[in-house]
Parts: C-alpha cells; structure tokens; sequence
C-alpha cells in the first residue's frame, strides 16, 4: 500500500517531540488541567508530614494537618512569591516563609508575620495560602491545577476494583520517591509505556517470564488502560528471574490465586504508569524538562512485611524492573535520535499500539497544531 493513502493509524509528527513553542502549549493545555499523582497517603502519615510536587514553574506541598486531613496547597508565599517547602519532610506545627519570617498554620491560614504593624490594613483572612483542587483515589493524592476534569473514581470505573486485593491503603513507601533525567521527550517516554509490541524484542527478561498482554488489554475512553502478564510455567533461564518465579506465589498467599500470577499495568493518560506486582506496587510519571526532555519520578510502596524471604523478593523484582529500566531508556534514547532525522515520516501503528493512538488523539484534540506534518510559523 502506499504509505500516504493506507488505512493504518498513524502517530505524531515528528516535529512534536522537541520543539519548544510545543512544550508551552503542552503545559498548559494538557498538563495543568490534568490529575497528576503526588504520593501515597502514607508517604504523609502524620501530622506536619509533607512532601512537595513540581510540575514546570507551579508547585504544590501537600501535607497532613494538625487533625489529620490531608489538604494541598500552591507551595508559594503570600507575601513574595519564596518557595515554601523543598522535598519532603515534618512541619512542628505552622509553616514559615524563609525570606521575612511569614507563618501559615497546616490548614493554610496566615497566622502571623513579622512586624506587623508595618502593615496597618493588612486583612490576615485574606492571604492563606492557595488551595489546590485535591482527590484520594486508591491510598494516592492527585491534584489538578485548573480546569474541571471528572473525578478519578469516574474515569477509572469498575477497573478501580482490580486494586481491592493489594490493599493499598495498607502499603508503606518501600522507598524515597526517584527522580532520573531522560533526554528524551516526555512523549516518546509514554509512548513506550503505552505499548507491549515491543517487549519480546525489547525487554527479554520480561520475555522469558511472562506472556504477551495483546489478549489482555482493556482501554477505557476516559484514557485509563490495562495490560496484563501471566507468568509462565515455563522457569526462566536467568537466576534473578527464575527466583522470582519460584518465590513470588509461596509468599503472598493474601491474594487470590490469579493475582499470584500475573504483573499488571495500567496508564492514565497524560502520562501515568502504575505497576502492580503480587509482591508491591510502584508508580511512575513523565514529567516534561524542557522540548526533547523529560523526567521520571516514581514511588514503590508494598505491606508490611519484616520476611527475609520477602525482601529478597522485593530485591528480585527491584533487580528485574532496573533492567528493564535500562532497556526502556536506551530504546526511547534511539527513538529520540531518530525523530531527527529529516527523512522520517510516521509508519503505521500496530492494533497493539492502540493506546498510543487515544494518546495522540488526546494531543491533537488539546494542541490542533500537532495535525500538521511541519510545525507551524508560530506557536
């Protein structure tokens, strides 16, 4: 067929995946009016816990109050625009501004400032700090900066109860929360994870020990979707991973048989991963750097669980899931390159790659622009 009047689905151009008026339009059309992860609700497990999210210029603290509700804020003082909190970590009872002393109680009220008769009609009421819009959803605290997207148990419907046997409310943080620079564009990242097609060739650990998703993919049109891996009878050949095999149903009988069986990953678009393992559970977002780069933040969370035999369960996994990484990286390294040259067009996208095509949609929908095969003039 010819490849410009052929019925196949096609992706992005490639102008899209490093251009800078881009990026712009992408933070605000795409990103701001999306719900973005922050952590697990027991990442903040008590009060003046708090631990800070970045998305571009804006930034949020969400943090536990004196009472025990969990409330997200814009992590900017009132009075110059310092930023508030870095990372994560405790607030005794109140936050103050480093610049000129500036204190908010936990519930985001200002309660007092230095020299405050310097400001003879100063209203306190009036300069808490800015809430943020906040859901719980499965143990986990997301936001979203403006606009009115649905609620999170609204777009993920009856998929949400695949969670229930993990109790995830139960989990703990396995780990500080990562962070690894890509040079690659955000885009390119998620359209690795939004598609299984390459995993026999390009990840031959997960290969070797579970099946193809293709039969087991579910897509959501309010852009949630699900792959599912079982693992094969069949020992791997690598120790790491026959181990694993070996180990992994023995000791999370807390599930049910199939759950023992099986990894599962979801997506969110724009650009959410949760992994879901027997043995713990992780999450992973793509967060733009800048046009052609990105970065990835992530968290591990699993039970309780003090087994020796569990954590080297846990290392097992760790072990797997780092190489996989690796792959991840260079393939979307070797996809950034390619999209520079001047002789590429998009080919055609596999019934596979179905999930990259509602991704790409949801781009062209937000950013029409991205329909033209050169960029525009101006953006």
């Amino acid at each position: 067929m010819d490849a410009g009047t052929d019925e196949f689905l096609r992706g992005l151009p490639p102008w899209t995946y490093a251009h800078a008026g881009l990026t712009r339009l992408e933070h605000e059309r795409i990103f701001l009016p999306s719900w973005q992860i922050v952590c697990h609700v027991n990442d903040i497990a008590k009060p003046g816990d708090y631990l800070t999210f970045d998305l571009g210029p804006e930034s949020v603290v969400v943090l536990r109050d004196m009472g025990g509700t969990i409330r997200a804020f814009h992590n900017v003082c009132r009075h110059r625009a310092a930023r508030l909190l870095d990372g994560e970590g405790s607030c005794p009872a109140a936050i103050t501004c480093r610049y000129h002393g500036w204190t908010y109680t936990l519930e985001g009220a200002l309660r007092g400032l230095p020299v405050r008769e310097s400001f003879p009609s100063l209203d306190r009421s009036a300069y808490g700090l800015l809430p943020v819009r906040m859901e719980i959803f499965a143990s986990f605290v997301f936001v979203c900066l403006a606009g009115e997207p649905a609620s999170l148990a609204s777009m993920w419907g009856d998929m949400a109860a695949d969670f229930t046997p993990y109790q995830f409310d139960k989990m703990q943080p396995l780990a500080p929360m990562y962070y690894e620079d890509w040079d690659v564009d955000w885009k390119v990242a998620m359209d690795n994870y939004l598609e299984s097609y390459h995993v026999p060739i390009g990840h031959p650990g997960l290969s070797r020990m579970f099946t193809p998703d293709y039969d087991d993919q579910t897509n959501l049109p309010t852009g949630i979707a699900r792959g599912i891996g079982w693992m094969r009878e069949r020992p791997s050949s690598k120790w790491s991973e026959w181990r694993y095999q070996a180990m992994v149903q023995g000791l999370t009988e807390h599930l049910p048989e199939e759950n023992r069986r099986c990894w599962r990953f979801y997506s969110m678009l724009p650009n959410l991963g949760i992994d879901v393992y027997p043995d713990q559970m992780d999450f992973f977002q793509v967060l733009p750097r800048g046009p052609g780069k990105c970065t990835i933040r992530g968290g591990t969370y699993g039970l309780p669980d003090e087994r020796r035999e569990m954590r080297v369960l846990r290392y097992l996994n760790a072990r797997i899931n780092r190489q996989v990484q690796a792959e991840d990286d260079d393939l979307c390294r070797r996809v950034q390159r390619g999209l520079a040259s001047s002789f590429y067009t998009p080919g055609p996208l596999s019934t596979h790659e179905v999930c990259i095509s509602q991704f790409h949609d949801l781009v062209r929908s937000r950013i029409p622009a991205t329909l033209q095969d050169v960029a525009p003039a101006e953006l």
